[in-house]
């Protein structure tokens, strides 16, 4: 079976222009034969795509062959391939050049149309494509994942994908505001005029580790974070903060963007660490800051395990201590500040003075001297944990954990021993939180106008 495949090119002007693409000899005695193979579509595709852009870029260059103003035919000077970087391959294009109009001078004696439409020599759906799997999977892996399926040339790289994930980042990045101390733009009495809003918004912060590439540094901090409105969809944040100068501006775009307005409630939920409710304070007016109950039982967990073993060598004191550990337990449950607070200091108190040959001692007296400075320092966002969970609110960030893990954990590679610098890791970040979070696409159509999502495609099918 003998299967020729041709296309049929009407430009501007009417002209009809018939083409062959591909032709294919076919047998029918076994599956492998039967359809086009991937080395079949991608033969297709690639002769496909290469008529197509050298048809449009022809149009788009015989456009501005003539003057705008006199409508005179302009004096060529030369013709000079370019290479257009795209989906389904790289294609190489003849990018005339012209002589501008004696009566329409330009900033330079000459210029290239095809520089204007192509500057990047990338397609955005390429970009775009490097930067989502890139997001997602190492750089190694995205090159091999697009040449398996795509007639890709094999100039592409893992350099050239870091590279064009790093264009990408650094334009999203260049598009945020400045930072401000505050973010609040109206006062009460114009906050009670404004429409009720949607419902309320809980933001689940923390921290996470990754591997530094610098010599004196084995780990360095990132802060990971999911914003879960009632009614819209879950939005990621991600950065260095060390690095990051803008993430109050940040956090503050994330919520914009899912429809938080100044009278709306915002829970923000954080594990008590400085920098995490840094980012915070002064963010919205109707909100509340909460101590994470999953850091708080997470401590208590760890003095347990210790008690435990302290039981096996002063019973008496062990099973004490045991009880008080979940006296604490309750009253900070409950909200019982006071009283919970009287248990930690008498458990750090019994603990300085019990005398024991159990070698985790000293660990567990530091956890306990640890846990009471912790409960000191957050017991303004100490709530009644029990009264909440009541009413169905959230008591724990137990989502920004797994949030720490999806980000962080399984791109950063901690098993492969990957290194990054603050700036390498800091891009990353911006980049798969949008491809998580299903925004990154949306970037993109905003960036380039005539990109199309596949929901709009499907609706035009």
């Amino acid at each position: 079976m003998n299967i020729l495949v041709k296309i049929e090119i009407t430009g501007p002007d009417g002209e009809v222009h018939e083409h062959d693409i591909a032709a294919f000899e076919k047998g029918s005695e076994c599956a492998a034969e039967i359809g086009l193979s991937i080395g079949d579509s991608k033969e297709l595709l690639l002769n496909l795509q290469q008529r197509i852009v050298a048809a449009q870029a022809a149009a788009f260059c015989r456009e501005r062959s003539t003057c705008p103003c006199c409508a005179g035919k302009l004096r060529p000077k030369g013709n000079k391939p370019v290479q257009y970087r795209t989906v389904f391959g790289d294609i190489t294009i003849d990018s005339p050049r012209f002589y501008h109009c004696r009566c329409h001078a330009g900033p330079t004696q000459t210029f290239s149309p095809l520089t204007l439409l192509l500057r990047d020599h990338v397609a955005p759906e390429m970009l775009w494509l490097e930067t989502k799997w890139a997001s997602l999977v190492s750089y190694g892996v995205t090159v091999d994942l697009l040449k398996d399926v795509l007639p890709i040339g094999a100039l592409l790289n893992a350099e050239t994908v870091r590279r064009h994930l790093g264009r990408v980042a650094n334009r999203m990045e260049a598009e945020l505001a400045d930072e401000r101390y505050s973010f609040v733009e109206t006062n009460a009495y114009e906050r009670e005029r404004l429409p009720n809003p949607e419902g309320p918004i809980t933001v689940g912060i923390d921290g996470g580790y990754v591997r530094s590439r610098e010599k004196d540094q084995s780990h360095f901090e990132v802060t990971v974070g999911k914003s879960i409105p009632a009614d819209r969809p879950d939005r990621y944040l991600g950065l260095v903060q060390s690095h990051d100068d803008k993430p109050k501006r940040r956090l503050r775009e994330i919520l914009k963007g899912q429809g938080w307005q100044e009278n709306q409630q915002v829970t923000f939920m954080t594990d008590g660490g400085d920098t995490v409710i840094r980012i915070a304070r002064d963010m919205a007016p109707a909100s509340e800051h909460l101590l994470d109950w999953f850091h708080v039982t997470m401590r208590i967990t760890v003095m347990h395990q210790y008690v435990k073993g302290l039981i096996h060598h002063n019973p008496t004191e062990g099973e004490q201590l045991a009880r008080m550990l979940r006296q604490i337990k309750g009253y900070l449950w409950n909200g019982n500040l006071h009283d919970g607070q009287m248990i930690i200091d008498d458990l750090a108190m019994d603990l300085d003075e019990i005398e024991t040959e159990y070698a985790s001692i000293k660990a567990l007296r530091k956890a306990a001297n640890e846990f009471q400075i912790y409960i000191a320092n957050n017991a303004w966002m100490i709530p009644n944990y029990a009264e909440r969970r009541r009413y169905g609110e959230r008591v724990s960030t137990g989502f920004v954990e797994s949030t720490v893990n999806t980000v962080v954990g399984k791109r950063f590679c901690k098993r492969q021993q990957m290194r990054w610098s603050k700036v390498g890791a800091h891009l990353m970040l911006q980049t798969r939180t949008r491809t998580l979070d299903g925004t990154l696409s949306t970037k993109f159509q905003q960036w380039y106008p005539g990109m199309k999502s596949d929901r709009e495609i499907k609706m035009a099918a």
